[in-house]
């Protein structure tokens, strides 16, 4: 709540000291939703009343419910039919990129909660195991078909990292015995090298021409020549992303008020007209909040995220939060960082719907563990804040 507040804050004291200075670029109100949007998981995190059971259920709604929205929203069959056959599809949500982040999410929840939701007890059930392999084989051709390379690399990223959470936390709870998890991790890293295996050969050539499209455009950038970088799809990002820079300089440390990244986008003059006419946004989250509430507003965003981090790590030690809980926050925190570099997902209702959605799960923990223990994520800083 103490955050929220600083977002309003930041928020206010952006558009006025805007007001003062450029009055002609700010609108008649703060527009204080920009930011308070992101805390829209208070009131998720209350609803769910601090239950593990509850948090699953709604994730497992959200999930079951996106996957059939893919089937019937946008052209339903006829986009998975044409995604089949080489074309990028985006299932009619938004844009292409969001319908292929949405799967990236789903894919990420699979993977960590089947082996809570393939299991009774010790015992595998053959037909709820099957059902979990059938649904993250459709995740990973949604992600396919969808083309969208910032939700690969984030999900190499956020995988690798739950791998690496995970087999830290077995080999240290294992009390030296590690002999028991060898077939585990053969069978776990054999089944998944198998479906990357098929994937890659199903869509071979999709995967090669999105991979390669571009990398003159990354050479060049990797050189530094950046005024030499065409105008392709990483280039306007690179583009916009230093427009961006140039704004930010201006106003380091209070922005330009919510209308900041369409500033960028169409008063920078060196922009050509028909991307200024294309795009309206930066391609980047953080670059955007930078933008357009400055340093203070950067800070607010980390600030919350070292709250939830911290706290998803003290409810799981505390016992509060399950494991297969705290790894996914945390695979899914890898995940958010990458893929909100390349596009501003925190900015769109998809984004907004994905966030508070998964903190609230999150959160809701947090405040039980707060409740049980009495202690808070931030001790040293309350006893300050508190009378």
């Amino acid at each position: 709540m103490w955050l929220l507040l600083a977002a309003l804050l930041v928020q206010t004291l952006s558009w006025g000291l805007g007001v003062w200075h450029h009055p002609e670029w700010v609108g008649d109100n703060p527009k204080l939703d920009r930011l308070a949007k992101v805390f829209i998981f208070i009131a998720v995190a209350w609803w769910l009343g601090g239950s593990t059971r509850n948090t699953l259920l709604v994730w497992s709604l959200a999930l079951l419910g996106y996957l059939m929205a893919s089937f019937t929203h946008g052209n339903g069959l006829q986009e998975w039919s044409a995604g089949l056959q080489g074309q990028r599809v985006g299932f009619g949500i938004r844009n292409l990129q969001h319908g292929s982040m949405l799967f990236g999410v789903a894919l990420l929840g699979l993977v960590v909660f089947t082996t809570r939701f393939g299991r009774v007890g010790r015992h595998w059930v053959p037909w709820r195991l099957a059902i979990s392999l059938v649904l993250i084989c459709v995740c990973l051709v949604g992600i396919a078909i969808g083309q969208t390379r910032a939700v690969w690399l984030a999900l190499i990223l956020a995988l690798l990292a739950a791998g690496v959470l995970w087999l830290g936390w077995t080999l240290t709870y294992s009390r030296g015995n590690a002999a028991h998890l060898v077939r585990p991790v053969v069978l776990a890293v054999g089944g998944l090298l198998v479906v990357f295996i098929a994937l890659a050969a199903a869509f071979q050539g999709t995967l090669t021409e999105r991979l390669s499209h571009e990398s003159s455009v990354v050479a060049e950038v990797a050189q530094g020549e950046f005024d030499s970088v065409p105008y392709t799809s990483i280039g306007i990002r690179i583009h916009s992303w230093r427009a961006a820079l140039e704004w930010i300089a201006e106003r380091p440390l209070v922005g330009w008020g919510s209308e900041g990244r369409g500033l960028v986008m169409d008063h920078t003059p060196w922009l050509p007209a028909d991307v200024k006419e294309r795009f309206g946004h930066l391609h980047n989250y953080l670059l955007e909040v930078w933008v357009a509430y400055g340093l203070l507003g950067v800070l607010v965003i980390a600030a919350l995220a070292a709250w939830i981090g911290r706290g998803t790590w003290l409810a799981w030690r505390g016992g509060v939060m399950p494991n297969d809980v705290a790894l996914f926050g945390a695979a899914f925190f890898v995940y958010w960082m990458v893929v909100n570099q390349f596009e501003s997902y925190n900015s769109f209702g998809t984004g907004v719907y994905v966030h508070n959605l998964v903190v609230g799960g999150l959160v809701t923990h947090i405040w039980r563990w707060r409740r049980e223990t009495g202690q808070r994520v931030f001790p040293s800083l309350a006893r300050k804040v508190t009378p």
